[in-house]
């Protein structure tokens, strides 16, 4: 380097069969360099490459080094969609569901839908749920999750839904995953109230109490049959955007409804779900640039009837996400098995999946730093046991993360 004062730095990861950078350089999609390491200082990537090139710009003295053993080295996964907090188990009613009706499983009484979630999370205390919601985070660690999105939504009344959102706060200060907050008081319509006498306490309460708190990044909304309408949608998206909170939505899940077109009109951060969403809907979404977030497991757990085929989305040029959507109905933590679903059961290639679950998921959450492997960006990165993405794609059901850094430290293996 003609002489110039190589950077010191704090981490070298080294002996990968190959680096997936995920930022859009190399000569595929998914940026692979053969044989790279990677070289952290602080919480920051600074150099990929080639070892010796790599060595040649870096000081390594006092580095540590991690040896990845010949696997994979990955951007660590964000986890697009969940509703990681909530109180109770939903487990009686998925058991049944498997071979009875919604409505047999209600005449053995046994709680069902997310107003059975509802009635236990009101009755949880903060540390109940942080209770149950660490063991989980630490599963998604566990399995290459570095940040996750965290929805409300439980609550649905201004005290709940601002406690369920302080638990996100104090999960992401305490917890080496990192948390995203979404308010979705918009979620279900309480059984104390009606819809519209809910969506005016929801705009005119409980947006501004989160706002005030600083307690959410994002607002969504549950835009389905039986669920808000569009015009309930756009009443609660417009009053977020107002109090600074930028706007999501599930969409187009069990119905069109015109969710999809207002999440285009409204530029949307994402739309979520998207099972009904015809191609006129997708090319309005991919022109105003929302990201499209595909969740197979729970498409799975619910045995969704119309199963999304994903290659329109990449047909219709949208950016597409990946999220296990971890909630009381299909309890999903692995990002690993979302990718291996996505491929086979949603038509997306490994490539397409892999973005989707890194550099696509972070633009869905508004993290532009994370996601990706280059110089600069945050260093969140995860080290697989195996050789290739595709032997990652092959093992269905094999968690292949053997060791996991966040922010440049490592904190899994």
């Amino acid at each position: 380097m003609n002489g110039l004062q190589r950077q010191p730095i704090d981490l070298l990861v080294v002996g990968a069969s190959e680096v997936l950078t995920c930022d859009g350089s190399g000569d595929d999609s998914i940026g692979r360099v053969v044989g790279g390491v990677v070289a952290v200082a602080g919480d920051s990537v600074v150099a990929i490459g080639p070892e010796s090139e790599v060595r040649s710009v870096v000081d390594p003295t006092g580095a540590r080094v991690v040896d990845a053993l010949g696997g994979v080295v990955a951007p660590g996964f964000v986890d697009a969609h969940t509703h990681l907090v909530f109180g109770g188990s939903r487990v009686r009613e998925y058991a049944s569901r498997l071979t009875r009706t919604k409505e047999e499983t209600i005449a053995l009484g046994i709680p069902v839908g997310i107003l059975a979630t509802v009635e236990a999370t009101r009755a949880a205390t903060v540390a109940d749920l942080m209770h149950a919601a660490v063991p989980r985070l630490d599963e998604m660690l566990a399995h290459g999750t570095t940040t996750v999105e965290s929805k409300s939504g439980y609550g649905l009344t201004v005290a709940d839904e601002i406690k369920l959102l302080e638990v996100n706060r104090l999960l992401d200060q305490s917890h080496a995953v990192q948390l995203v907050s979404t308010f979705m008081g918009a979620h279900d319509v309480p059984p104390e109230m009606d819809r519209s006498a809910y969506v005016e306490q929801v705009v005119s309460e409980q947006i501004p109490e989160v706002a005030e708190r600083g307690l959410a990044v994002f607002c969504d909304v549950f835009c389905d049959e039986g669920y808000f309408t569009p015009h309930d949608a756009r009443r609660v998206l417009e009053a977020g955007l107002d109090a600074g909170l930028a706007p999501k939505i599930h969409a187009e899940q069990y119905a069109r409804t015109g969710g999809a077109l207002l999440a285009a009109e409204l530029g949307c951060a994402s739309a979520d779900h998207l099972n009904f969403a015809r191609t006129d809907d997708l090319a309005a979404l991919a022109e105003a640039g929302v990201t499209a977030v595909l969740m197979p497991l729970i498409d799975f757990a619910v045995r969704h009837p119309k199963p999304i085929d994903a290659s329109r989305w990449s047909e219709a040029g949208l950016t597409i996400a990946l999220g296990t959507d971890m909630c009381p109905g299909g309890y999903a933590a692995s990002m690993p098995l979302a990718i291996q679903f996505a491929c086979r059961g949603n038509g997306l290639s490994p490539e397409q999946a892999l973005l989707a679950a890194t550099a696509g998921a972070a633009h869905a959450c508004g993290l532009e730093g994370h996601g990706r492997l280059a110089a600069g960006a945050v260093a969140d990165l995860q080290i697989w046991n195996v050789a290739t993405l595709e032997d990652m794609v092959y093992r269905t059901g094999h968690n292949p993360v053997r060791q996991v850094i966040k922010r440049g430290k490592v904190v899994l293996g």
